[in-house]
């Protein structure tokens, strides 16, 4: 590789037999093979029966230089996942190649690469080991990593011990601490809580302040926004463009204007399928369906739902959260936040939130939901809804603050009192 750049990839392909589990090496397995590694072409499978087949990536190539910091975005089954195991030796493609200039710290799967009989100390020493770093220079680093890990407690106790949070936390603080010249992040990050995902967003800033590279995967537009200066948008395994980051997102997002409802995408969709979320409208105080809504006036949520024959509908747990036309999130209305406890549904019916006065500026926004039964994921989808808010009298003066200052409006009074000199 000449000039600056740590990754090159060209003609990248990886074809999978559906219903077929890959063998699963780890990171551990082939990093120890060597840093810089080009892939040979592999054989292309041809078979007589090309619909047991499946393209997660096709004809792929891009250029990374060192210090670069990239967001890679798309609907799920786009081929990120498969993007990032392939450039950390996890799986190897089926046609094209890879050339990386130095070593990689990945941070793919909970516990990739943790062997689950040692404990949380033994496996940050060996993780070092596999990246090349002496033992010195990982001692030196050691107490940093469990502090950010927030696991002193319980650093000598063996993985296989720990919740999947735990072995998050471990492995991101491993991933960032131990000084790979390029730092592959998926987004595993969101098994972790509020708070640690910013934290772990904070690190990779500062790790990209260093001058290392990162690649970042994630649905979290605004993190992408503010994160990456670039992104890499791929799509049904495509490289659909790559450039700067506010270009491809806009161009992302009008891309998904385009398409069918986010409802009708069942690549989109997450979860058991126990409940299945059919339709989401917004209702206005007239209880008629809104296209768009006003500031300040009342609006309800509309979820309809049906549900499987062998589901149990009880503990029901249902979140909708509304995102800015960015991706940052404004707010989240949650039943057992509020108090409202579903400890049984029907069989079909509708989920209602009413808001009393929509705290939002004029723009347009996205709609986030998520269902779960007894705390397990039953139904979930990214971009399901977008809607239009437009001006209406918040705080009953006919002013509104402008959208540069923030989405939310919050209800206030002002006075001014006298101080005494005294």
């Amino acid at each position: 590789m000449g000039g600056d750049v740590v990754i090159r990839v060209e003609n990248l392909g990886k074809l999978y037999q559906i219903g077929q589990r890959e063998p699963y090496r780890t990171l551990r397995d082939t990093l120890t093979k060597g840093f810089h590694r080009a892939f040979s072409k592999a054989r292309r499978r041809n078979g007589d029966e090309p619909d047991r087949y499946i393209w997660a990536l096709k004809g792929v190539s891009f250029e990374v230089e060192r210090g670069e910091v990239i967001g890679i975005i798309g609907r799920n089954g786009a081929g990120k996942s498969t993007l990032l195991k392939i450039l950390s030796h996890i799986t190897e493609p089926t046609e094209g190649y890879v050339e990386l200039a130095t070593r990689v710290g990945s941070l793919l799967e909970i516990g990739t690469g943790f062997h689950p009989e040692l404990t949380g100390r033994e496996n940050v020493y060996l993780n070092g080991a596999i990246l090349g770093m002496r033992k010195a220079e990982i001692a030196q680093k050691f107490d940093e990593i469990v502090e950010f890990a927030e696991l002193r407690k319980f650093v000598d106790t063996p993985v296989k011990h720990y919740s999947s949070g735990m072995s998050v936390r471990l492995a991101f603080a491993v991933a960032a601490h131990l000084e790979p010249e390029i730092l592959l992040v998926d987004e595993v990050l969101a098994v972790g809580d509020i708070s640690f995902q910013q934290k772990c967003l904070n690190k990779m800033g500062e790790v990209s302040r260093q001058g290392r590279t990162v690649l970042f995967v994630s649905h979290n537009l605004g993190a992408i926004w503010s994160l990456c200066p670039k992104t890499i948008w791929l799509d049904s395994g495509n490289l659909k463009a790559m450039g700067e980051t506010a270009e491809i997102i806009t161009a992302y997002r009008n891309a998904l204007r385009l398409q069918e409802d986010g409802l009708a995408n069942e690549r989109a969709r997450k979860g058991t399928g126990k409940i299945r979320v059919t339709s989401i409208f917004l209702q206005d105080a007239n209880d008629s369906i809104a296209k768009s809504v006003r500031s300040g006036q009342p609006v309800t949520f509309v979820l309809d739902y049906v549900s499987r024959a062998d589901a149990r509908l009880n503990d029901i747990d249902v979140q909708i959260v509304v995102a800015s036309d960015r991706e940052i999130p404004v707010f989240a209305l949650m039943n057992e936040v509020a108090g409202e406890w579903f400890s049984t549904i029907p069989a079909k019916g509708r989920m209602k939130c009413h808001i009393p006065s929509l705290p939002l500026v004029p723009g347009e926004y996205e709609l986030h939901y998520a269902i779960r039964i007894r705390g397990e994921l039953a139904d979930h989808i990214l971009f399901a809804k977008r809607f239009l808010v437009v001006e209406g009298d918040f705080f009953g003066t006919n002013r509104l603050p402008k959208r540069s200052l923030g989405d939310t409006l919050v209800a206030h009074k002002w006075h001014v009192e006298g101080v005494s000199n005294g």
